[in-house]
């Protein structure tokens, strides 16, 4: 008796639930397409906030989870997962908060990687203290352990211009530079802007290194579109300009993503008054968002567009990417 095609779909299913991962069903045998779910925490597909390196030989993306569906006091934590095509992927580890580290006991999420000198350096916010919320740092020398640096939090912005809080870090060497983008609230906690800091190439990343470059919003919202928050910069550098790519709008307003252009890393200047990518038509899966951007460039120089989407109004998350490509020094997509 042969299996049936559905019997086939399903018994697929189960096994992607058991490590985490989920597929869209309308979308099994299309291999193209990277539909990445974590299950694990609260039984549906749930994964936000992506970003991707290349290390030793494998590709690990490092994403948001929800607190546990059973115990709300396990907030926002990080979990991992690798694959060797970047579109398959299975969930190896989670980053949860560390014993005695009291600055992200109720969560810790967003994270933002940086491979250096054999290992990596991942980039965090502390989640469910308001204004407190700040950028910490850890290392690992195998991606999936790591170990607090001892200043964390090591970044808050200060300024009449901003509440205090910083949240969705990238850190970027550039021009004998690391810059640090974050994401911050006006004194109201109602517009959400982009920020950016610097440390010398010397750096450990500890909080005494950063200094805050601007006292002012480098990237704010200013079209429709873009509503009221822009957040989640992800950056690529081709020769000497580097792109931000991020999102405007908070989540499902629609969330879109956009991108700017800058010489200096601190003045930027949009490509398009209209997002770069759009949220999904109507019944497509990306329909509520395309959202929180990750801009990762591999190896070989190709560069690749990841980003969370959904069509429930944020019920599950899924993790998607795109190919993006290069004509006279500006990005465009096929």
């Amino acid at each position: 008796m042969k299996t049936s095609n559905d019997l086939k779909k399903r018994i697929y299913v189960l096994l992607l639930l058991s490590i985490g991962l989920v597929i869209s069903p309308s979308l099994i045998g299309q291999s193209s397409r990277m539909m990445f779910g974590d299950t694990s925490r609260i039984g549906v597909p749930f994964s936000k906030d992506p970003h991707v390196v290349n290390f030793k030989g494998r590709y690990l993306m490092y994403y948001s989870i929800p607190p546990l569906k059973d115990d709300p006091a396990s907030g926002w934590n990080i979990g991992i997962a690798e694959s060797r095509d970047l579109t398959n992927w299975a969930k190896v580890g989670e980053i949860t908060p560390a014993p005695g580290a009291d600055y992200e006991r109720k969560g810790l999420c967003a994270p933002g990687a940086l491979v250096k000198d054999g290992k990596v350096h991942l980039f965090y916010q502390t989640y469910g203290n308001g204004p407190k919320d700040a950028i910490c740092h850890a290392v690992s020398s195998d991606g999936i352990h790591f170990e607090r640096n001892p200043t964390n939090p090591i970044f808050h912005p200060t300024g009449d211009w901003t509440c205090g809080r910083a949240i969705d870090a990238e850190v970027c060497e550039f021009k004998g530079r690391y810059f640090l983008y974050f994401a911050t609230r006006d004194k109201d906690f109602k517009i959400q802007m982009q920020g950016v800091a610097t440390a010398p190439l010397s750096t450990d990343f500890s909080r005494g290194d950063w200094t805050q470059v601007a006292d002012s919003s480098i990237l704010y919202p200013i079209y429709p579109w873009e509503g009221e928050c822009v957040e989640g910069a992800s950056i690529a550098r081709k020769g000497d300009t580097l792109y931000m790519f991020y999102a405007g709008a908070y989540n499902n307003a629609p969330q879109q993503i956009g991108v700017a252009e800058s010489k200096d890393g601190i003045h930027w200047t949009r490509l398009s008054e209209e997002p770069f990518l759009h949220n999904g038509k109507p019944g497509e899966w990306n329909s509520s968002e395309s959202g929180h951007p990750h801009l990762f460039t591999d190896l070989d120089g190709r560069t690749y567009l990841f980003y969370q989407g959904n069509n429930d109004h944020g019920k599950t998350w899924y993790i998607s990417k795109v190919e993006v490509f290069w004509r006279d020094g500006k990005p465009y997509l096929k």
